[in-house]
């Protein structure tokens, strides 16, 4: 874990809500949460940022490389705090909120872009592949809303926060991801309800397909034939939703499962 900040030299607020940000899987630059990082320190927040690197190499088949997106960040004037952690452990995702709020303090906004994704189907996935993906896709999400809305006590005069989380509605061949990210939908926005009381807002983006390396050109065809302009969205395209959500301009959406898709088909379940 690196630590370059401190509670003195922290971003300014806005509304009161402070201008820092944990978003985790930020484990590869080519990935979602890395361009999520990118544009919200443009936008001036400092970051914690959480990945998993044998996720990264059992998975993408490469190391991380937060530390390069880390690196880039800090020469562009942002503070960066690097929050390695399994979140299948119970103990990591307080771990990663407590180690972003000894850098800054309370933290303003909580993106929520991890995952467990292992294709299998209903009949070969394995007891212990779901539960693995439970623990990361649904159990880690809510311990990690918990312990963000628990920074701010209750009353009208909190500074609150903004809770957002990726989710998917892809399962056939990919049970045990897309089932527990149906599961992630309903608990981050309830909370949306449950945790009015301290200002804190949470919503849900489903981006469709987005290549982050994961598509060869067979399925980056077939994904484009099925939005209407012929398209794929980019990693950009998430990360500008992602800023405008966290904004003042964005404030009045809350409690909402976002397709931003581009019209994208889902193909019949």
């Amino acid at each position: 874990m690196t630590h370059s900040p401190s509670p003195q030299t922290s971003a300014p607020s806005t509304g009161g809500v402070p201008r820092t940000a944990l978003v985790t899987g930020v484990g590869r630059r080519r990935g979602i949460g890395a361009a999520i990082a990118r544009g919200l320190a443009e936008d001036g927040y400092d970051l914690a940022l959480s990945f998993h690197e044998p996720y990264d190499q059992r998975v993408h088949g490469q190391r991380a490389d937060v530390q390069e997106l880390a690196d880039s960040l800090r020469a562009a004037g942002r503070q960066v705090v690097l929050v390695p952690g399994d979140l299948a452990d119970p103990t990591v995702p307080r771990r990663l909120v407590e180690a972003a709020r000894e850098a800054w303090g309370p933290i303003g906004v909580l993106v929520m872009a991890h995952c467990e994704s292992v294709d299998s189907s209903i009949l070969t996935t394995t007891v212990e592949s779901f539960d693995r993906h439970y623990a990361v896709n649904v159990r880690a999400t809510w311990l990690l809303l918990k312990t963000f809305a628990e920074q701010v006590a209750p009353g009208t005069d909190a500074p609150g926060g903004v809770a957002l989380a990726l989710t998917s509605d892809h399962t056939v061949e990919n049970l045990p991801y897309g089932a527990t990210k149906g599961a992630l939908d309903r608990l981050v926005l309830a909370g949306t309800r449950e945790l009015a009381d301290r200002g804190i807002r949470t919503n849900v983006i489903n981006p469709g397909p987005i290549d982050t390396g994961w598509m060869d050109d067979a399925v980056r065809t077939a994904a484009a034939s099925q939005t209407p302009g012929g398209l794929l969205g980019g990693t950009d395209t998430v990360a500008d939703l992602v800023r405008f959500l966290v904004s003042d301009r964005g404030a009045w959406i809350r409690g909402q499962l976002l397709l931003s898709n581009g019209g994208f088909a889902t193909p019949a379940v």
